[in-house]
């Protein structure tokens, strides 16, 4: 397995943020300036270097039905201002905008195309306490009570959405906006994910500790001890592995069966802290990188996982691979960014 360097690019700012469009022709990257750049995967040509948001950008999603064949793939921008802006990768000109009335817009989730009954699927956004459905074109679908604290995460399965704040998650339907279940925790979650097949609710947390719950079967399970707060976790893509950071070592923990909790994790050591995990889509590779500039790509069931050592000019912000799994963009914290290519 080769990792060679595709093509590579830089930004006015923190990469805060990277994702690829549906079909893996652009790579969209935010800086915390606030810009928004859209490259073409092939070559790393800018193809629209979009506004972006006042203040900085802080979340990008691509809408993931099919893109319109003449405007192209649908993006979501959140930003500073408090405003959620759509854009169009065909032409980069907006689609439209909702100002939901916050001071910022850090989190954005689509839920599945078929989540709603006429197929429309809805984006979800946070500013501050405030959760509010969206439609395709920025009509505002529902706006749901404010949290009782701010949101801090927010993660979408199919037509179940998640939202974290202190003192808990709640998980509402996409579809009806029913509130489906509430899990209680005595502090902060810095960071949520669901596992591919729905089983799996999982938040890392301000405790040091990793806590999941299995919502069909009200499971709660927790793994604590880490060395810090939680903000890293990735899912394997057939919801076995479970990659965490919260210290040096990478944890990768088996959720098979009744799950992680009491079990020993395969740790993948860095020689800093673990700042960014992420599985690949459809096979079973792992990124990870650390504070000190290195990023590391594992293959966890092999006997010797490390495949291979890249050492970045900064700290990596985030991992973003293509859907087909060829390409892995890494953003950093002084605005470099970098796409890879795997070979066999």
């Amino acid at each position: 397995m080769n990792l060679t360097k595709h093509w590579a690019a830089s930004l006015d700012d923190y990469a805060i943020d990277l994702a690829w469009s549906p079909d893996g022709s652009v790579l969209a990257a935010a800086s915390a300036s606030g810009g928004v750049t859209l490259f073409a995967a092939a070559t790393g040509a800018v193809r629209h270097a979009l506004p972006g948001h006042d203040g900085g950008t802080n979340a990008l999603a691509w809408q993931p039905a099919a893109p319109d064949p003449e405007a192209g793939a649908l993006l979501a921008t959140g930003g500073q201002d408090g405003a959620v802006r759509f854009w169009r990768d065909g032409t980069g000109a907006p689609a439209g905008e909702a100002a939901l009335g916050g001071a910022w817009v850090e989190h954005l989730a689509w839920a599945a195309p078929d989540a709603t009954p006429a197929g429309a699927p809805l984006l979800f956004a946070t500013a501050g306490r405030r959760l509010v459905a969206l439609r395709a074109d920025a009509a505002v679908a529902h706006r749901f009570a404010d949290a009782p604290k701010t949101l801090t995460a927010l993660a979408a399965h199919s037509r179940h959405v998640a939202a974290a704040y202190f003192g808990g998650v709640a998980v509402w339907d996409a579809g009806t906006f029913a509130a489906a279940k509430e899990f209680p925790y005595g502090n902060a979650i810095h960071a949520l994910t669901w596992s591919p097949d729905g089983r799996w609710l999982v938040a890392g947390c301000q405790d040091n500790a990793v806590h999941l719950w299995a919502p069909a079967e009200d499971l709660e399970l927790q793994m604590s001890g880490y060395e810090t707060k939680l903000k890293e976790l990735s899912f394997s893509h057939d919801s076995k592995w479970l990659a965490t950071g919260g210290g040096k070592d990478v944890c990768v923990w088996d959720c098979t069966g009744a799950g992680p909790e009491g079990r020993e994790p395969l740790l993948l050591p860095h020689q800093a802290r673990v700042c960014a995990v992420a599985f690949q889509h459809r096979h079973g590779l792992l990124a990870s990188a650390a504070a000190d500039g290195e990023f590391c790509l594992w293959s966890p069931t092999r006997k010797n996982p490390l495949l291979a050592e890249v050492r970045m000019p900064s700290t990596a912000t985030k991992f973003a691979w293509r859907a087909d799994d060829s390409l892995l963009a890494v953003g950093t914290e002084k605005g470099a960014l970098f796409v890879f290519q795997l070979t066999n």
